[in-house]
């Protein structure tokens, strides 16, 4: 780990030297590209120094501890010595998480579908309640929301709702979202008060521009259709709505939110781009590594991940055993503690596989 530090510290001063050379900064685009590599350097620089500090200053107290007579001053020695070691411990694992290879996805926006399961109209109830947690999260993020596609029931749930959060870093934080939440609380429609449990899947794509990602028009079939709405009623008098299928996959994209059937394709080719990267992601790693995703997870929406249980106010995430009394907070957007304990496991699990 070592010797790989240095090395990093060794790219990182010759950037800086790079960046003072009138030439360079002559060069605008070269330039950037130099100060956004410094960039991603500096955390791991930062931390390394503060490690070189810590072992400096340690050195000096085991020297005083040999070479001191005064007592007093040997036990300061011994106790700094003490807090000193604790430093650097935390200071390794630090440094070793900062180590770990980057996803290189997790700066891009994402995609997200949420789609009610077994439950019926309360499961659709409860997509609604977790398509309002994510964009509340968002929102505080200062994240942009915008739905892409709906499917509304009669009673005010979603069938399904897809939708994009726009921002730097969204899929770094939402990539461990995707699974089957389940829900357990009393139906409004429920006489007795019995509690019923519905499930809602939730899937999270990173999204993708053209160049990650080629599409020959030639494998899309484009029809266009009038938009209705729940029960069949007409939303539009024009053919705006857009199903686009790429055949050779056979995946199928439906839009109609909007009036414009431009903007209906524009949007069915977002949702289409990210589920056939998404696709092609999953290929890769059930050739490349499964034994990988068994020892870790993969956060993948077949799995059930989270219970949200309305009568104890009470929210698990299964996977990592974490319990907060605290539905309502979270359901109004405040996933950080959660997020954040996903984040820390699967880094630790990462770290214990050598990676």
């Amino acid at each position: 780990m070592f010797s790989k530090l240095e090395e990093v510290e060794k790219r990182y001063n010759h950037l800086n030297g790079l960046m003072s050379d009138p030439k360079i900064i002559a060069r605008q685009h070269e330039f950037q590209q130099y100060a956004r590599e410094q960039s991603e350097l500096s955390p791991i620089i930062a931390e390394y120094r503060s490690y070189k500090k810590i072992q400096d200053i340690l050195k000096e107290n085991h020297k005083i501890c040999e070479e001191e007579t005064d007592e007093e001053i040997i036990v300061m020695a011994r106790e700094e010595i003490v807090d000193l070691e604790i430093q650097i411990i935390a200071l390794e694992e630090k440094i070793k998480v900062i180590l770990l290879p980057k996803d290189p996805r997790d700066e891009r926006s994402v995609i997200m579908e949420i789609r009610a399961g077994t439950g019926g109209e309360e499961a659709s109830l409860f997509a609604v309640d977790l398509f309002r947690m994510y964009t509340r999260y968002a929102e505080a993020k200062k994240w942009k929301s915008e739905i892409l596609s709906q499917s509304e029931t009669g009673k005010g749930g979603f069938k399904e709702v897809i939708f994009s959060i726009q921002g730097k870093g969204v899929y770094s934080k939402l990539k461990y979202e995707g699974g089957t939440h389940r829900v357990q609380r009393v139906p409004e429609t429920e006489t007795q008060g019995r509690v019923h449990t519905s499930a809602v899947t939730v899937a999270i794509m990173p999204q993708v521009d053209d160049v990650d990602i080629k599409i020959s028009s030639s494998d899309l079939k484009i029809d266009v259709f009038r938009s209705s709405g729940p029960g069949g009623q007409s939303v539009n008098t024009t053919d705006s709505a857009v199903r686009i299928t790429h055949v050779p996959s056979d995946l199928t994209v439906t839009c109609q939110d909007e009036k414009s059937q431009h903007k209906n394709k524009d949007k069915a080719m977002k949702v289409l781009r990210a589920r056939l990267y998404d696709l092609e992601q999953s290929k890769q790693q059930d050739e490349l590594a499964r034994e990988r995703k068994q020892q870790v997870g993969s956060g993948d929406r077949s799995e059930r991940i989270r219970t949200y249980n309305f009568s104890q106010e009470r929210i698990t995430d299964h996977r990592i055993g974490l319990t907060l009394h605290k539905l309502t907070l979270v359901l109004q957007g405040e996933l950080n503690e959660i997020i954040e304990a996903l984040t820390v496991y699967y880094q630790t699990e990462a770290l214990k596989l050598g990676r």
